[in-house]
């Protein structure tokens, strides 16, 4: 089978096929970075064409988080107490940073909100929460596993566990927290960047999905038609081989 693959008229047809497969290996890559990308902004599209709720019409105090909850932005109002946490070890564009996370009183319900209010460079201390009555809108997001590395007992959280929360704040508290968005109105806060909250669930587009896998196909199918020609090719070099020395050996 090898001398037959090593015939020109092989060869050329390897070239062929190999130059089809790295065509179709080329755009089913290219389906499913668009597969992500389509997903992502459908994510976006979501979250944005989402209207901003009243927080005591989407969880209450103690409520189990919602299941449609994640990414729903809510509106509140209350006061922050100004006692500000550190959730260490997180990263933002590659870099270092802690998230400063704020106990925020809801003023309808008397309840804890854990407020994640933005992020500043590892190491540094955190900004002072605004004074008086608030009017916060952020989006929501469920509880963090907790991380048995860190505690609250020095000011820092290596997650958002409410769990943890509740054995450091007095009174009720919700069972999830908020990345804010704006205050009063702002959506800027002095002396740290606001966290982009999470996206919902990006999941692949499955069409997408569906055409990458077929240029995957496609790519794999050129290279097993061009084996198939060699070996039927080897086969019929073996049939005629085998015919002509039936032949030979008949007239001797």
């Amino acid at each position: 089978m090898l001398r037959t693959a090593l015939r020109p008229r092989f060869l050329g047809l390897l070239v062929v096929a190999l130059v089809v497969a790295a065509v179709g290996i080329i755009a089913g890559r290219w389906q499913w970075s668009v597969a992500h990308d389509v997903a992502r902004a459908d994510a976006v599209r979501t979250v944005q064409e989402r209207p901003v709720r009243p927080l005591a019409d989407v969880v209450a105090p103690h409520e189990a988080f919602p299941d449609e909850g994640s990414g729903q932005q809510v509106s509140t109002r209350g006061e922050y107490t100004g006692d500000p946490l550190l959730v260490v070890n997180r990263r933002f564009d590659d870099a270092k940073v802690s998230w400063v996370l704020d106990r925020f009183v809801v003023e309808r319900t008397g309840a804890n909100l854990a407020v994640v209010r933005g992020w500043i460079p590892a190491g540094e201390d955190p900004p002072s929460a605004p004074s008086g009555t608030v009017d916060l809108v952020g989006s929501l997001a469920p509880p963090e596993a907790p991380d048995q590395s860190g505690g609250s007992a020095d000011g820092e959280l290596t997650s958002v566990d409410i769990a943890q929360l509740v054995n450091a704040w007095d009174g009720d508290i919700y069972n999830g927290f908020v990345f804010a968005i704006s205050e009063d109105g702002s959506a800027s806060a002095t002396g740290l960047e606001r966290v982009p909250p999470p996206l919902p669930d990006t999941s692949l587009q499955f069409r997408n999905v569906m055409y990458a896998g077929q240029w995957w196909l496609f790519a794999a199918f050129a290279l097993w038609m061009w084996v198939k020609m060699v070996r039927q090719a080897a086969r019929a070099d073996d049939d005629e081989a085998d015919a002509s020395a039936t032949m030979m050996k008949e007239s001797t």
